[in-house]
């Protein structure tokens, strides 16, 4: 029975790439099923699009192949294929994309680099190596064929590595970094519940959340419910990751007038320091 592909890129839906690439794995894997993880991550930001894959992994079939593509070198990156310590199969670009996702699931056992012409996709057009080398490998995969059969082994410690950006935690103060917006205007940041206990603000009644930009008066929350229109909320969102939202209609991104990757500070409200 073919493995199903679970699929995330950071294409958008604007034109062909997602559905070619469909078109590609269902030529080759007509059984397996693909599963459109996202399509949004944000244009070139191979930090965000790590993130977000590796925080999926726990639900994720275990038997499925994971085709990720956020390539910003694309053409000058290899193309690779990773058999995680679990025996996860991961395909994308070698430029840390899939770093966090193995490290996740056992560590990386073995690698290769995709080159063999029987599953490549001829002429390779240099500017789509997700239509013409990494779709077919992970088609080639749900398959059934073997890791090694499509091109050469590579050592793994020679694989690119990421390491996502750490809060700065500080007593009653945490330096930290925009790692997602959603079309709501949600803002992720790289903090979790334990950073907020570590820096001793667990307790507050209300954080001031300051960007260099705006500024927010936020109170901690367990669901967008609990906002009335226009106020400011910290929440632990379905990821694990502390998010600064608003109670409809307002946008939390807007009124902090941040992007990914901008700096954010949380501090006791009540004794709020300048940034």
């Amino acid at each position: 029975m073919s493995r199903s592909i679970v699929f995330l890129s950071d294409f958008g839906y604007r034109n062909e790439w997602v559905g070619i690439c469909h078109a590609v794995i269902n030529r080759i894997a007509p059984d397996s099923p693909i599963v459109d993880l996202s399509h949004g991550v944000p244009a070139l930001h191979v930090d965000a699009g790590a993130l977000l894959l590796a925080d999926s992994m726990p639900y994720l079939s275990e038997s499925a192949v994971v085709l990720a593509v956020v390539d910003p070198s694309v053409g000058r990156d290899r193309d690779i294929a990773v058999e995680t310590g679990d025996g996860r199969l991961l395909v994308g670009p070698d430029n840390g994309l899939l770093a966090p996702a193995w490290r996740a699931a056992g560590g990386a056992a073995r690698a290769v680099s995709v080159t063999s012409n029987d599953v490549m996709l001829q002429p390779v057009s240099p500017s789509f190596h997700a239509r013409d080398v990494l779709a077919p490998a992970a088609a080639h995969l749900a398959r059934g064929m073997e890791l090694e059969d499509l091109g050469d082994a590579v050592s793994v410690e020679s694989l690119a590595n990421l390491h996502l950006p750490e809060p700065l935690v500080e007593p009653h103060r945490i330096q930290c970094e925009v790692i997602d917006l959603n079309r709501f205007g949600n803002v992720q940041l790289n903090v979790r519940e334990s950073d907020l206990e570590t820096a001793g603000l667990e307790a507050a009644a209300e954080i001031s959340v300051q960007a260099h930009a705006g500024a927010g008066r936020a109170k901690r929350v367990a669901t967008y419910s609990d906002l009335e229109e226009g106020e400011w909320g910290l929440m632990v969102d379905p990821r694990g990751w502390l998010a600064v939202i608003r109670g409809n209609p307002a946008n939390a991104a807007e009124g902090l007038g941040v992007g990914n990757g901008d700096l954010v500070w949380l501090t006791e409200a009540s004794s709020s320091a300048s940034s």
